[in-house]
């Protein structure tokens, strides 16, 4: 067995994105359930989006939705879908992914590798910035910061040189240590490239709205041993940086935000909520008047439910970066 020790940060970049990283091999709906692949519901409420966005924009002649992340395509297919015909006919679809494109996508998809600049419209990042690679750091048993180092071949760690600098800046600002003497072991993901990356996409949005979307954890509730996880086969698996399954941990989106120059925060629940999802089952009524209406109304409610479930997607946190004319507007205000 090679004794192959990286940080975390070069390791997962290698696993996900190397040549034959799991992310350019591997269909991430194959492996994990996201909020897309749980329900054509959220397509719908982000085209809801998308169509607040249009409106406070006065309807431009193009309107840019930015699909950062974007997997096999599937956001940018149900938004489309889902789109009113004359939105649809002035939206630009651009999907950012380090993957191929997929064979018999939409013809109106752009596909490339990094945002355009210049944007007039939405961007949104769905479980996006948890894939960013990024260091690990552990305390030793002088309660020290010092960095994790990973094996490739089978997931051993041990520790490496002391946290300096602008990392070392970054802990103790956003993962800050309750006890002036800590006790060894405590974990936690250093988040600088993540707001780096972040703070970049922002920045190609001009006029509109940027989201990012994530588990994500605050300043004031870190967790204690860090948040890295696998998933492989649809199942959980300890994280090991071979390129067989993906490799993530939950955001420091308080950081991101402050990075980008700021935006607010609120829970999944809430923003679908904001956009017209419901999880309420349909009155009994509609069973005895129409049975297969009440059935279709029915599965609508449980595909609802699930993406506003507070254990589990609705515990997602939308950060909300609106920018140029949109700097003042409340998009996910409820209708009416």
């Amino acid at each position: 067995m090679t004794d192959d020790w990286n940080g975390w940060r070069a390791a997962t970049e290698r696993a996900l994105y190397g040549p034959d990283g799991f992310f350019v091999r591997e269909a991430p709906a194959a492996h994990f359930r996201t909020s897309v692949h749980a329900s054509p519901r959220y397509a719908a409420a982000v085209a809801e989006l998308l169509r607040r966005v249009d409106a406070a924009l006065d309807g431009p002649p193009e309107l840019t939705f930015v699909d950062v992340g974007a997997g096999r395509g599937e956001l940018l297919t149900g938004v489309l879908a889902s789109a009113p015909a004359g939105l649809a006919e002035r939206v630009r679809p651009v999907a950012v992914e380090r993957a191929a494109r997929p064979p018999g996508l939409d013809h109106r998809i752009e596909w490339t590798d990094k945002p355009p600049r210049g944007v007039t419209g939405l961007l949104f990042a769905n479980e996006w910035l948890d894939n960013v690679p990024c260091e690990v750091a552990e305390t030793d048993g002088d309660g020290v910061w010092r960095r994790v180092l990973v094996r490739t071949a089978d997931g051993a760690e041990r520790l490496g040189e002391h946290v300096e600098g602008e990392e070392l800046e970054w802990l103790r600002r956003w993962w800050p240590l309750d006890d002036d003497h800590p006790e060894p072991g405590l974990r936690a993901e250093i988040g600088l490239p993540r707001d780096t990356a972040w703070r970049d996409a922002v920045q190609t949005v001009a006029d509109g709205l940027a989201v990012a979307v994530d588990y994500a954890h605050a300043r004031d509730d870190r967790p204690l041993f860090g948040t890295l996880t696998a998933y492989r086969d649809g199942r959980t698996a300890r994280p090991v940086p071979d390129g067989s399954r993906d490799l993530t941990a939950h955001v420091a989106l308080d950081a991101c935000a402050a990075h980008a120059g700021g935006g607010a925060s609120l829970s999944q629940r809430d923003a679908l909520r904001a956009l017209g999802v419901d999880g309420r089952r349909p009155p009994q009524e509609l069973a005895r008047r129409d049975p297969a209406g009440y059935l279709r109304a029915l599965s609508h409610a449980g595909e609802a439910a699930e993406l506003l479930d507070p254990a589990g997607l609705g515990a997602h946190t939308w950060l909300l970066c609106p920018q140029g004319r949109l700097q003042h507007h409340a998009l996910l205000a409820p209708p009416g």
